[in-house]
């Protein structure tokens, strides 16, 4: 199960039932944008989707998910215990309780009449009945609300993956297209339409065709219509009763969390431990907006862990998948029933980029080890201000290889350095690192030429080349944090960089590195290593020379 699946099942229908629902309104409002074309291609597109959508399988599918993804949402909200929430959050709410009663109108006036009274309700009909109107500013409204809840949903999912933060622009501008298409859609189809509406023959030639409902069948419409947005508004009272009823059922029963380093709160048994810090106004951090998605609103559990109810399949999944200590929980999960001291593992210190950053993201990224071969022996007997002369200059010479071909230089390690190549792509990524390594050994080439006529010894290094996922982010106290990257990566980068002293070689290269640039290994000696402190076996490719990768196909990037 991937990290966007991960949470309860509520949580994963509930996101199904939105992509579902998502998908039906784009290609709706992408067929109405057909009007700016003429009514017949929009017609024909209309018929193709309707042959889908209105079909039993399609039928079931569209309004199951309405009626799934609506109830699951007055669920959640009716199980809230609290009202306090990130005001993103309360928008995208506001919006969704806005969309029944305006949609109402529309599924009435439009599969309601075509099934019950053999409506022709094309898009002719529709554009027919309320352009000109007020409904006309209702139904625009409707599909802004519609699009711009389905866009903010998508963006809360999808926010935490790195490639929807890389096309998030397009995206953006993309969303504001569709809806902008559409009204003009409509705009044009109106004007096709008005002249046809003015004529006293044409219209009732429209009418005729389309079947147009009379007075009674209005009527009986209009009944139908306020039915449901009564029947509606009797449900959201009812979802607003059942919080109230809870609070004074449970008026009486409270009780007490403590947080390290924080306040003392007292909150009425119910609400997760999420919503009691919301409530009580402690700051608690949850990048997922506490649908169980993510870990980051877990808390370590130091009094009172007797008292709670077992974790969720769920919950235990997510905290296995980063390995949590024992007592970890998830804050947005967890719903105390008795006294409790915890411990926030993330707490926001009063700035946000603090909170987010420090959390740290994965990424899939080359990574390069390089170290001075005998250096201490070399520089053994010199005077200091010697020593850190020869290190910069050598620094001097090699980095600009390592930066030319974009790569960043992660830290210095003394006789040594960590290089990451942070591109969008693996594959990019890759080919950088193959680049600057080539580079480097020309660089080196060249430095130990100057060292000759200098009279002085060459200099020889070890390089380990690498790829895979690592997680960057500020690693130490706030204010005072540098952005780095750990991981298994990292580590196996660095044993590849020691094994070439055991191998005698310059370069160490994985077979990762090598495959994501596109290099075929058929004809190469892959040797396979087993690293000190890497669980998995490393297949890698050994050099001499660190600049003979060009030799190997894809040292270069485009």
């Amino acid at each position: 199960m991937t990290a966007l699946w991960r949470g309860t099942f509520a949580t994963r229908l509930r996101i199904a039932s939105g992509l579902i629902l998502f998908i039906y309104a784009g290609l709706h409002f992408l067929n109405i944008a057909l009007g700016l074309a003429s009514l017949e291609v929009m017609h024909a597109a209309q018929d193709w989707r309707l042959a889908v959508t209105r079909s039993l399988p399609g039928t079931v599918l569209v309004y199951g998910a309405l009626i799934v993804h609506a109830g699951l949402a007055l669920a959640r909200l009716a199980g809230r215990r609290t009202v306090r929430m990130p005001f993103w959050e309360a928008f995208q709410i506001a919006l969704g309780l806005a969309i029944p009663f305006l949609l109402a109108a529309h599924i009435v006036f439009t599969r309601a009449a075509h099934e019950l009274f053999a409506v022709n309700d094309r898009m002719v009909y529709l554009v027919a009945l309320i352009f000109g109107t007020p409904d006309a500013w209702w139904q625009s409204a409707l599909m802004l609300i519609v699009w711009t809840h389905g866009c903010l949903g998508l963006h809360v999912w999808l926010r935490t993956t790195p490639r929807w933060r890389r096309h998030l622009p397009a995206m953006t501008a993309l969303a504001a297209l569709v809806p902008a298409l559409s009204l003009a859609g409509f705009l044009a189809a109106g004007r096709q339409v008005a002249p046809e509406l003015a004529d006293a023959e044409a219209r009732a030639r429209l009418m005729q065709s389309l079947n147009w409902p009379d007075g009674a069948i209005f009527a009986s419409l209009f009944a139908l219509e306020s039915a449901l947005t009564n029947g509606f508004l009797a449900l959201l009272a009812v979802v607003a009763a059942v919080p109230l009823a809870r609070k004074y059922l449970r008026r009486s029963r409270s009780l007490r969390v403590s947080y390290i380093d924080g306040p003392t709160v007292t909150s009425p048994t119910g609400p997760t431990l999420l919503e009691i810090s919301r409530a009580n106004g402690v700051p608690h951090t949850s990048l997922c907006g506490g649908r169980g998605r993510c870990t980051t609103c877990r808390v370590i559990v130091t009094d009172g862990a007797d008292s709670l109810p077992p974790p969720s399949e769920a919950e235990t999944r997510s905290l296995a998948a980063v390995g949590a200590a024992p007592g970890t929980r998830l804050a947005c999960q967890l719903r105390p029933t008795g006294a409790i001291q915890v411990h926030r593992v993330f707490r926001p210190d009063g700035t946000r980029a603090r909170a987010h950053s420090s959390l740290g993201r994965e990424r899939q990224l080359a990574i390069l080890f390089l170290d001075i071969r005998g250096f201490t022996a070399r520089t053994t007997g010199q005077l200091p201000y010697d020593v850190v002369f020869l290190l910069n200059r050598f620094f001097d010479a090699i980095v600009p290889a390592i930066t030319d071909a974009g790569g960043q230089i992660d830290k210095y390690l003394g006789d040594g350095l960590l290089a990451v190549f942070d591109t969008a792509e693996g594959a990019h990524s890759a080919k950088q690192a193959l680049d600057a390594t080539a580079r480097i050994g020309q660089a080196l080439e060249q430095f130990n030429s100057a060292l000759a006529t200098e009279g002085a010894a060459p200099i020889r290094v070890g390089i380990g080349l690498h790829l895979g996922e690592l997680v960057q982010g500020e690693i130490g106290a706030t204010g005072h944090a540098p952005r780095t990257i750990i991981g298994e990566t990292v580590n196996a980068a660095s044993r590849l960089e020691a094994m070439t002293k055991e191998l005698s070689v310059e370069l160490l290269v994985s077979a990762a590195v090598l495959e994501a640039a596109g290099i075929d290994l058929t004809d190469h000696t892959v040797l396979t290593l087993d690293l000190r402190g890497v669980a998995a076996p490393v297949q890698a490719l050994a050099l001499n020379r660190a600049q003979d990768v060009q030799g190997l196909g894809a040292a270069s990037t485009p």
